[in-house]
């Protein structure tokens, strides 16, 4: 009997590729649509008080009743936030941990040199959560000036005799200071701590003499009258001050300086989690609870996610790392 010799299947090179595509992710996808199915980690490496710690709870209880699973904080402050940052980088790349961080972490590369991650390659950047200007601050006991003009002309007359306290060495904090005093031709001492909640319980107890401050922990203690508020370093004036000038308007056209706080995810986490992590997070910022939140802290909710925000991070370790070079800053 005839039989017809069966010719073998070839693939070709580009339907292999898309089956080994399709096998790959079907499992991804999966897990996606799982997750999460227990307990999700917020690292904050800063200690609780502090900014980090102001958008991160309310984001992680509103994240929590969104997707039924608990958000947890976990504050591991210590060196700036890279002590945190070196925990979360480390973590498992499971979308069960991510790291909630702020700028400080775009300045740690150039302070710290002998960091055991890399904030570009160690992690995947998720979302810019929210972003405060900073703000300068004084205790009206320890400080007479009452602006911008009077405190530049108290320093220049006493350099040295004031202090400034920062969320810690290398925290934009610390190089705000750093930058004030480049454009201003001033000295003051730095008194790093171990956050920005520390910092700001000594500035109120009169134990330093001022702050550069992010606005969302220093708003309150301003409209309180605890503390006296110099300039804000934002472009316009702040809705959660506005009766504070900013440093524009007091003769610094230059002197911008901003807090943002982030969420990164370990690099490794699936991508399809990362991407289920920004829809959550869109919706979070965008729910009237949370936006109420934001503007009494008088911070934005900037539209930077994924590799947007990466963009804004690689820019800002370069701008930092010129700022740390011409102040000479240190590690105290």
């Amino acid at each position: 009997m005839f039989t017809q010799k069966m010719k073998p299947f070839v693939f070709s090179k580009s339907a292999l590729k898309k089956a080994l595509f399709l096998l790959c992710a079907a499992p991804l996808t999966v897990m996606a649509q799982e997750w999460p199915n227990k307990p999700v980690t917020f690292v904050v490496p800063f200690p609780a008080g502090g900014g980090t710690d102001t958008f991160a709870r309310p984001l992680a209880a509103q994240l929590t009743e969104q997707l039924g699973k608990q958000f947890l904080i976990d504050n591991r402050g210590g060196a700036g936030g890279t002590v945190g940052a070196s925990v979360a980088a480390k973590a498992a790349p499971d979308g069960y941990t991510f790291l909630v961080g702020a700028t400080h972490h775009t300045i740690a590369p150039s302070m710290y040199k002998n960091l055991d991650y890399d904030i570009e390659k160690s992690f995947t950047p998720v979302a810019m959560i929210a972003s405060v200007p900073q703000v300068l601050v004084v205790n009206p006991q320890r400080v007479s000036a009452r602006n911008a003009k009077e405190f530049i002309e108290l320093m220049k007359k006493n350099p040295g005799k004031y202090n400034f306290a920062s969320a810690g060495s290398g925290t934009v904090h610390h190089l705000a200071g750093e930058l004030f005093k480049i454009q201003t031709g001033t000295f003051i001492t730095h008194i790093p701590y171990r956050g920005a909640g520390p910092a700001m319980n000594d500035l109120l107890a009169g134990q330093v003499d001022l702050e550069f401050d992010g606005l969302a922990t220093s708003a309150p203690q301003i409209n309180a009258g605890k503390l006296v508020a110099i300039a804000v370093a934002s472009s316009k004036r702040s809705t959660a001050i506005p009766n504070v000038p900013t440093f524009k308007e007091a003769g610094l056209p230059d002197y911008e300086v901003s807090t943002w706080y982030s969420m990164f995810a370990p690099a490794g986490t699936p991508k399809p989690i990362v991407d289920k992590m920004i829809v959550e997070v869109q919706k979070a910022l965008n729910t009237p609870k949370l936006k109420a939140i934001w503007e009494k802290s008088g911070s934005d909710a900037p539209n930077l996610y994924g590799e947007a925000f990466g963009k804004q991070v690689r820019a800002d370790v370069a701008r930092w790392s010129g700022v740390v070079k011409k102040s000479g800053a240190t590690l105290d």
